[in-house]
């Protein structure tokens, strides 16, 4: 089976070229003008890099914010290795939404179908690598010694729920729900879903969930193990600045350990292309009842914005 040439971390992006620029990356990623799906902001005494997503229309993975979302990994990860460690500001990059009740709904389902339907195998593929790029580089800290952290104050399915646990550490509000819905129209999360709760809790769980196709509560993945703090409605915030706090002087010895877990139980980039190369084969082989049935999906995500 071809693989890309490259794997993660591979698009261009602008770089600091010494660590007086730091400063003006600061300021971009602040400011973040150029961003249209993504919120960023940068809370110095905290050590927090904020990225939320900022869906337009729909509250799913578009292209837009894949593009921002790879330019973003990118920019931090090309600036952080080109800057002195003594002016690094920031410890934590915090993934969430700024769209009450959704973190992320998943997929491009409309898109989908009409990839599906025209055979446009090289165009699914592609956008299913760039899910997969993000995931995998979220997973690995974006190879800097920075922890992923992900603040779910909604509903995360689909690609959103596997999103949501490719954080080293996952922060939920107790409303929040989550859900992997691809069997019900005979398909299944290949942009990680089994390889990260496979590792997080164990192989039956993974596949008992995918099959399920069943809206799990934040407080049951927090008894399985797939979320790993449950805090009340509206205090995901200040729980991410609190353990931010907590943490502070064992930063270095939460990365070991961190390490350590993929040490033990590694994650390959490779595993998750392949995944999702049999899940770009098994969607175009869906029949046009399967279609109808992701169709109808995809009309739930648009009610859920009023479109």
């Amino acid at each position: 089976m071809l693989k890309p040439k490259t794997t993660a971390l591979r698009a261009p992006a602008p770089q600091a070229e010494n660590s007086n620029d730091w400063p003006k990356v600061i300021g971009w990623l602040q400011k973040s003008r150029s961003y249209k799906a993504l919120e960023v902001d940068m809370d110095l005494d905290s050590g927090v890099l904020w990225t939320m997503m900022r869906h337009q229309g729909v509250p799913c993975v578009d292209e837009s914010f894949l593009s921002e979302g790879r330019q973003l990994q990118d920019m931090v990860r090309h600036t952080y290795l080109r800057a002195e460690p003594s002016v690094i500001p920031f410890k934590y990059m915090v993934f969430g939404s700024t769209t009450p009740g959704i973190f992320s709904l998943g997929g491009n389902l409309r898109l989908f179908v009409q990839l599906i339907r025209e055979g446009r195998r090289g165009d699914l593929l592609s956008y299913a690598t760039n899910c997969v790029d993000l995931v995998y580089n979220n997973a690995m800290c974006n190879g800097l010694p920075v922890m992923t952290i992900s603040l779910v104050q909604g509903d995360a399915l689909g690609g959103g729920f596997e999103a949501a646990i490719s954080s080293n550490y996952v922060i939920a509000e107790r409303s929040a729900k989550f859900g992997l819905p691809e069997v019900l129209f005979n398909l299944f999360p290949g942009m990680g879903a089994y390889s990260l709760i496979a590792r997080r809790v164990d192989t039956v769980v993974a596949e008992r969930m995918i099959l399920s196709g069943k809206i799990y509560t934040a407080e049951e993945l927090y008894e399985v193990g797939l979320v790993d703090m449950l805090v009340e409605d509206g205090e995901g915030k200040s729980a991410v600045m609190d353990f931010a706090s907590r943490n502070a002087r064992r930063h270095a010895a939460n990365l070991a350990i961190y390490r350590a877990r993929h040490r033990v139980n590694p994650l390959s980039y490779e595993e998750l292309y392949d995944t999702t190369v049999d899940w770009v084969d098994t969607a175009l082989s869906l029949t046009e009842e399967d279609l109808r049935k992701m169709e109808r999906l995809a009309l739930m995500q648009e009610r859920r914005t009023g479109r």
